[in-house]
């Protein structure tokens, strides 16, 4: 008998997250035509989803995936118990919560996507406050007929963290999405796009959060140091940064640290881009660099490489797990080390042809369509279908 899935999508539009859900939701679009799936969305991103063809985040999902509104985001007070009865009137077989935060009386059965353990490492706030938190999403955790995390570290770190046996926790990687994996766009389109954002200059480019374990102001930092060594370079002397992410005001420490360092010239903040820009700047950089203190997989680097753009990253945790060697990878919290392997990746020519090599082969490893294979058997297996 089909399954009737229903699949939380209220995130779509975040940067993490939503990639995972788009992701997630047309790979399993591809291989599953026979369960139902509905996608509870905020209205305006339903609206995005509409009749078929329609374009937004959900066009082309097959009729089988069917989109209802829900007005609230999961941030809302009444979420624990108002959600909850909304999907219970929704009559599923399974609930897919893609995140860790799930509503304290959660209808049965469900499952929960683990993307990291920052919720609880990094965030801050009262004891009391961490408190609530831990214990909310232990007890969902616990409550869950199955739990999917995005690599082995994030296995281990919701063990270690909340002890949960590891032995119900499964691995479903995250993956890049397809689209940076395609041939580059003309130079006539690349130089459009760019022309549009005023850069003709060599670029390191980070696309992601900016949240504090993401290690930004090191980062201006090194930054600062490889300019001034390359200040008489032929190619180099008026290297840029550039950062595409969210919430930059609420984190004074970065926009402090360019000033102290004196490039605020150099350094651009973007914010969000649309994804065929996005696509651009990741193809057009000198380096990606991605200093992250602590990632449940690292998502970004990875769609560098798609790209065929070498990358710095981080020596911890997943990064080491996903990226392997195919990154040139830093001490993060050693701003020097930083430096020094953004010096040698933009000098060394051999260091960098093997750099895109390995990045592309090691960006290839990973796939939406074997994730979505990992996650309907995690379905069927919870609703007891085989």
């Amino acid at each position: 008998m089909p399954l009737r899935i229903v699949f939380d999508v209220r995130r779509v539009q975040d940067f993490g997250i939503g990639t995972y859900i788009r992701g997630l939701l047309h790979a399993l679009a591809a291989i599953d035509r026979s369960d139902e799936y509905i996608l509870v969305a905020l209205p305006h991103d339903a609206g995005a989803a509409g009749a078929a063809g329609a374009a937004g985040a959900f066009s082309g999902l097959p009729p089988n995936f069917k989109t209802v509104t829900y007005r609230k985001t999961d941030s809302y007070a009444l979420n624990h118990l108002a959600f909850p009865w909304f999907l219970h009137r929704l009559a599923p077989s399974l609930v897919h919560i893609p995140l860790n935060q799930v509503p304290l009386f959660m209808m049965d059965p469900y499952v929960v996507t683990i993307h990291d353990m920052a919720s609880l490492l990094f965030e801050t706030g009262s004891g009391l406050r961490m408190q609530t938190r831990r214990f909310l999403l232990r007890r969902g955790l616990l409550r869950a007929k199955a739990i999917m995390a995005v690599s082995e570290a994030t296995r281990r770190d919701v063990h270690d963290a909340l002890g949960i046996p590891a032995d119900r926790i499964r691995v479903a990687y995250n993956a890049p999405n397809p689209d940076f994996f395609r041939e580059p766009d003309d130079a006539h389109a690349r130089e459009r796009i760019l022309e549009r954002y005023q850069i003709d200059y060599p670029f390191l480019l980070y696309a992601g959060n900016i949240r504090p374990q993401k290690n930004i102001p090191r980062l201006v930092e090194a930054f600062a140091v490889v300019r001034e060594q390359l200040s008489r370079h032929p190619v180099y002397r008026d290297l840029h940064l550039i950062i595409i992410g969210d919430e930059i005001s609420r984190y004074p420490s970065v926009r402090r640290a360019v000033i102290q360092t004196r490039v605020e010239k150099a350094v651009r903040f973007l914010g969000f881009v649309p994804f065929e820009a996005l696509r651009v700047f990741f193809e057009s950089a000198a380096l990606f660099v991605f200093p992250s203190l602590y990632e449940g997989f690292g998502l970004p680097p990875l769609e560098a490489m798609a790209t065929g753009t070498p990358v710095v990253a981080s020596n911890v945790g997943s990064l080491l797990e996903v990226l392997g060697d195919a990154a040139l990878l830093a001490n993060p919290e050693n701003v020097f080390e930083i430096a020094r392997a953004i010096q040698d990746a933009l000098l060394d020519e051999d260091l960098r042809a093997d750099l895109i090599a390995k990045g592309k082969a090691q960006a290839a490893r990973y796939s939406w369509d074997r994730t979505a294979r990992d996650v309907l058997e995690v379905y069927r297996e919870v609703s007891g279908v085989r």
